[in-house]
């Protein structure tokens, strides 16, 4: 086969359609226009991007590409054999489509000019309202955050929760509500961090709002940070990592969500620290993350 033909297939084939025939299904509830998250069986999961076009694996560091190369991650022995595979599904339409919240229109201003623009929730506000009600963050932890200046009210009744650099710098946040979940559009994922600058002791969720759950369990611990990467493992997320690590005496928690994704990331938390000499553990929910447990133990009380 040509090049030219290739291309035309790389074209007229996307991703979905792969997984759709594959019989992989939507996960609505994680996915937004730009990351439509697919999965399979017992933690197998896969995340199409680039309008369908390109995929990456969120537990594998390797395992990305196009139909093509997804054509070989899903069993497909040769080049050859993709070629034939993806072939097949010229025409095919998926017959999930991924109705994901629209996202709000983004503004062109900068990250940190938006950031600027919104208000720090307050007691009665829509993004308090949705804290302490719907995800049962107490007002002392909520109070806490707002004061370390982590916190915005989105639109929409949501909440934003910053990412910042280790000099405080904005340069992203993740978006929480009622009807939407996603990130900062143009920002980008570091940690977010309520708790000292230079703790004894860090404790490492994938998202903000299980962050402060498990704050609220410990009462806000005065010798910890509590942070989160955003369910995601970007080069400045490590490397932010290994900046706490290298803190003379400080203990890495791997608080990470209790499933096969959370282990993967355990993982890479476990090998920081042996790397950089530190010590580490794994500290897991009692169910899949931090939050469900709060409002578990609040049903229960």
């Amino acid at each position: 086969m040509e090049r030219r033909e290739i291309e035309e297939l790389r074209e007229k084939v996307s991703c979905e359609a792969l997984l759709d025939d594959d019989g992989w299904a939507i996960d609505v509830k994680e996915s937004t226009r730009g990351a439509v998250k697919y999965r399979r069986g017992e933690g197998e999961i896969i995340i199409v991007i680039h309008g369908g076009r390109g995929w990456f694996d969120p537990l594998s560091a390797e395992d990305k590409g196009d139909v093509f190369d997804l054509a070989r991650r899903l069993g497909t022995a040769s080049f050859a054999e993709a070629l034939d595979r993806v072939g097949n599904l010229v025409g095919y339409v998926p017959a999930q489509k991924p109705h994901v919240q629209e996202r709000p229109k983004a503004s062109p201003a900068s990250v940190e000019v938006r950031w600027g623009g919104r208000a720090r929730p307050w007691p009665g506000s829509a993004s308090w309202r949705y804290l302490s009600r719907q995800r049962a963050i107490p007002d002392a932890v909520i109070t806490a955050a707002v004061r370390q200046g982590l916190l915005r009210e989105g639109p929409y009744g949501s909440m934003w929760a910053a990412h910042m650099t280790a000099t405080n710098l904005v340069v992203g946040w993740e978006e929480r509500g009622p009807n939407w979940r996603g990130f900062a559009t143009g920002g980008d994922k570091e940690l977010f961090r309520l708790g000292p600058a230079n703790p004894g002791r860090l404790c490492i969720t994938e998202a903000a709002i299980d962050a402060m759950s498990l704050a609220t369990f410990e009462d806000l611990r005065l010798d910890t940070a509590y942070v989160s990467t955003a369910g995601g493992w970007a080069p400045a997320t490590q490397a932010a990592i290994r900046d706490y690590a290298r803190i003379q005496g400080i203990l890495l928690v791997a608080a990470t969500d209790n499933n096969r994704q959370g282990d993967v990331y355990a993982r890479r938390i476990t090998a920081i620290g042996e790397e950089l000499g530190c010590a580490h553990e794994r500290l897991s929910p009692r169910g899949d993350d931090w939050n469900e447990d709060l409002r578990a133990s609040l049903q229960a009380a």
